[in-house]
């Protein structure tokens, strides 16, 4: 008998979040880990009449691409990649990860000849998203290598998965419909503002948001989610920031990431572990040593860091940069083949204020 957990996350993931109707073409990217989900969201989108193709990936493909590549083979993008990004209706990716390691020890300059050949999906795949071109939605799926990126057993860690994406809730959607009304209000007070300041242990910066649109993320793009974002004007931000939590991309964690802002631009960046990888990201292109996204965590039931960015980022009482490509809906307009969130938790001596006044201290929302 399925479980009944499970097929609330699939509703909500054909009904709410890709709104899947029929003759949409319907794209499902998953690993077999994932299979109970995976089976499930394609019963659910047929019944909804969508077309829908599944790429399941093996564990161990990825590496052995990076590994095994020539240049050429790295730079060549599939046309079946041009085919899901500029043809589908509805993208889902399901991460269910077997060893979020796997390309720790892959050459920084490897993976951004690959990153920088396929940009121009990226760029194509926000640029449908924000006309409302396309509906797509990232979700993970619990494993054993999350759950000890987390530090729990499986069994807490899937408790955790459930209950952060709502699953446990009577009616997920409507769960998820009323933080987006909480949300709205903090968007709505935010909208006409201009100067954000962060300040706190080792962090004191500024940065403009005059004239951008604040998104309201809440579970339809990212499931679960909880944060509202926008995108910094390119030039503003100065000052300096500390970042609590690891940043993890392509397997390498980076500690203790320090930035520091003029004009807009990372002019200086350290790390406690992988300070070089830090460094290379930061050199992929001229986008990606500036903002593309100003984030504010608003999900108070995710509390714990797991490594994980799709949790980490929504932790209520925190806030995110990304440097590299900003989301067109915002209005930001940098440009990069890198889009990198890192996370600083301001609930312990933490503030945010927005043209002088207190928004959120110590964690909590003041508006």
């Amino acid at each position: 008998m399925p479980d009944p957990r499970i097929e609330k996350w699939a509703d909500a993931l054909v009904r709410f979040c890709l709104d899947v109707r029929p003759g949409d073409l319907m794209l499902v990217r998953a690993t077999p880990e994932a299979a109970p989900l995976v089976r499930e969201v394609y019963r659910r989108a047929l019944l909804a009449g969508g077309h829908v193709t599944t790429v399941i990936a093996l564990p161990g493909m990825e590496e052995v691409f990076y590994t095994v590549a020539n240049d050429d083979q790295l730079r060549h993008v599939p046309p079946v990649e041009e085919l899901y990004t500029e043809r589908y209706d509805c993208l889902l990716n399901i991460a269910a990860a077997t060893n979020t390691q796997a390309l720790s020890s892959v050459d920084p300059a490897r993976l951004r000849l690959a990153g920088q050949a396929r940009g121009r999906l990226m760029e194509t795949r926000m640029a449908r998203s924000a006309a409302g071109e396309v509906r797509w939605c990232g979700t993970l799926y619990p494993t054993e290598a999350y759950a000890q990126d987390a530090a729990m057993s499986l069994a807490e860690y899937e408790a955790f998965v459930f209950d952060a994406c709502r699953l446990n809730e009577p009616d997920p959607v409507a769960a998820w419909l009323q933080q987006r009304d909480i949300q709205q209000r903090l968007i709505d007070w935010l909208t006409p503002r201009d100067r954000v300041h962060i300040l706190g242990p080792d962090i004191d910066i500024t940065m403009s948001v005059k004239g951008r649109t604040w998104a309201n993320s809440y579970g339809l793009r990212n499931f679960p989610s909880g944060e509202i974002f926008t995108g910094p004007i390119e030039d503003s931000a100065e000052g300096t920031i500390r970042f609590t939590y690891p940043a993890s991309v392509n397997g390498r964690q980076v500690e203790d990431i320090r930035l520091w802002f003029e004009q807009g631009k990372v002019v200086r960046a350290t790390a406690a572990r992988n300070e070089d990888y830090l460094r290379a990201m930061l050199d992929s292109d001229a986008g990606a040593r500036y903002l593309g996204e100003l984030g504010i965590g608003a999900n108070f039931g995710i509390q714990r860091f797991t490594g994980s960015i799709l949790f980490d980022e929504k932790i209520g009482g925190t806030v995110h940069l990304a440097v590299g490509r900003s989301y067109p809906e915002t209005g930001g307009v940098n440009q990069s083949v890198i889009h990198w969130d890192m996370v600083a938790d301001l609930r312990r001596g933490g503030e945010i204020r927005v043209d002088g006044e207190p928004f959120a201290v110590d964690g909590r929302f003041q508006v």
